[in-house]
């Protein structure tokens, strides 16, 4: 098994974990407390314009979580999710010491640099990414290696 392999299912294994956790959270928000009860909580947590915000987070991460989970568009995406990490940490939990348990920011720390961390080296070579630039280097006329 060679290096690039096992570099590329270590990249999977990260996409799918964060991208599940996201999509959930997200799904969370749409099914569970609907966009008018999170628009409520962001409104009670000081986030301004809760009713966009709460719709934006929502269908960030839904759509985030899917990307991820898929490869497509990472780097992007990964720069987004962590975005919005940053300000659920800035808003939200940023003040209530590192433990999830307390509203702390263990959970939005772990998924604000797994994803900026993604963001960073890309989605792998086991992704939707990847196909999709062979896919576009080959209609390009291009050779590239596998």
């Amino acid at each position: 098994m060679g290096n690039t392999l096992v570099r590329d299912i270590g990249i999977l294994i990260a996409r799918l974990g964060i991208g599940i956790v996201f999509l959930v959270h997200g799904l969370q928000k749409l099914t569970v407390w609907g966009q008018d009860g999170t628009a409520a909580a962001f409104d009670g947590m000081g986030i301004p314009a809760p009713a966009v915000s709460a719709f934006v987070a929502t269908w960030l991460e839904i759509l985030g979580g899917i990307a991820l989970v898929a490869g497509l568009f990472v780097p992007a995406v990964g720069v987004l999710l962590f975005l919005q990490m940053l300000g659920a940490f800035a808003f939200v939990h940023g003040g209530n010491g590192l433990y999830v348990g307390d509203g702390g920011y263990e959970l939005v720390l772990v998924l604000g640099v797994g994803s900026l961390l993604l963001a960073a080296v890309g989605a792998g070579g086991l992704s939707a990414d990847r196909f999709l630039s062979r896919v576009r280097s080959r209609g390009a006329g291009v050779v590239t290696a596998a």
